[in-house]
């Protein structure tokens, strides 16, 4: 960050009213006091602080309720960066008193702003492509929570009515042709009655190789079980309208994929994310939301450590030594690397490299861990130099520990 900064200043940030604390590079408070939510009001404070030098504002959310201020900001010409919660939390220690208020938030943020800018993180400046793929891939996040909510509900109700068929399309519930067979005849009951060629006749167009074989599964899970349990009757009622809605809830995150990926073409690192191994749309779009600008992680190292990969030392005498999993980090991001890593593992390359871990002694998860930590150095030069994954050839793979 700039030094040459004349106003710092720290904006808690709310729905309705913010609270803004101005420093000057001596302490000084400038302003402190609560100001609405409006663009009118923000523009007034920015005015009134402009007199005295060149302003960076900070928040502690750039997305949601702080979108607004960060807009109004750049819109003024100032500068704006963002302090991370939990490291603003940890600063709020070292402040006198334990009091949780938006005054003292405030004074927080632009404190750390004057004497710890190595703690602030960039606000992306303007990329409106960023700012779009964030709304979409916020609400295709929620799609997936209803998702995996509604399939749940329907394994749930299975189990209770008759394990054995839940053991035949719980695995599958999410495969058009199961959805399809559960939205036109419901439950156990509703599938026997339909018979075999109704149920094939169903199932065959969404699964051609495999729908035959599906509906012999049914019926032998169906022949498994004979007595009835308390609720079957609910249950065929509501089973059809849950596979409706999960179906329902697919086709939208099939529709948003394609938003997702129209909107990543616009974007220059897009094609760079998706050469690697590992690394689809929905992954691509969640790394570049959570990285931003790459040149704010100086090395992987960096990189690494905020997404949570990177080992803890601990050590204290001679009694503990060692490495630790970080329990901080961006876990969206580590979640987006620990995934494309998983994904990864058709990859001879990436394969090679697990297998060698494991070989260590290293237990399936912390495989990953490893592979994901390294695919990190590879993607943080990829991002750097905004090159494409190079695949090497495979008499190279002895060489990918």
């Amino acid at each position: 960050m700039d030094n040459a900064y004349g106003v710092f200043l720290g904006l808690d940030v709310g729905k309705t009213d913010h609270h803004a604390v101005a420093l000057n590079p001596e302490g000084k408070r400038l302003h402190d006091a609560a100001l609405p939510n409006t663009e009118a009001g923000l523009r007034k404070l920015f005015d009134k602080l402009a007199r005295h030098g060149q302003i960076l504002a900070v928040v502690d959310q750039p997305a949601s309720i702080g979108a607004l201020p960060v807009a109004v900001a750049r819109a003024c010409g100032h500068q704006i960066a963002y302090l991370p919660g939990l490291v603003m939390r940890r600063l709020a220690d070292l402040h006198p008193g334990t009091a949780k208020t938006d005054a003292r938030d405030a004074y927080v943020i632009a404190d750390a702003a004057r004497t710890l800018p190595h703690t602030l993180r960039r606000v992306d400046a303007g990329d409106d492509t960023l700012a779009e793929l964030e709304m979409l891939v916020g609400y295709d996040d929620d799609l997936a929570g209803e998702v995996t909510r509604i399939s749940n509900r329907i394994r749930g109700l299975l189990t209770q009515i008759h394990p054995p068929l839940e053991r035949v399309l719980g695995p599958k519930v999410q495969h058009a042709a199961v959805l399809d067979l559960l939205s036109r005849c419901g439950g156990p009951t509703g599938l026997r009655k339909a018979g075999r060629s109704k149920l094939v006749e169903i199932a065959k167009p969404r699964a051609p190789r495999m729908g035959v074989r599906l509906v012999e599964q049914i019926f032998t899970a169906l022949d498994a079980q004979t007595v009835v349990v308390p609720g079957t009757t609910a249950a065929e009622t509501i089973l059809p309208k849950l596979a409706e809605n999960l179906r329902d809830l697919l086709k939208q995150r099939d529709q948003v994929a394609v938003q997702v990926e129209e909107m990543l073409d616009a974007h220059p690192l897009s094609s760079v994310l998706i050469s690697m191994p590992g690394v689809g749309v929905r992954t691509a779009a969640r790394i570049l939301l959570e990285v931003g600008d790459v040149a704010a992680f100086p090395t992987s190292g960096h990189l690494a450590a905020y997404a949570g990969l990177a080992p803890v030392t601990r050590r204290s005498g001679t009694s503990i030594r060692g490495e630790h999993p970080p329990k901080g980090g961006n876990k969206q991001l580590k979640r987006a690397f620990f995934l494309s890593a998983f994904a990864a593992l058709s990859d001879p390359l990436s394969r090679a490299y697990y297998d060698r871990k494991r070989a260590e002694g290293k237990k399936h998860n912390a495989a990953l861990i490893c592979l994901a930590r390294r695919r990190v150095d590879v993607l943080h030069a990829m991002l750097r130099t905004s090159t494409p994954y190079q695949h090497k050839p495979v008499e190279n793979l002895a060489l990918a520990a």
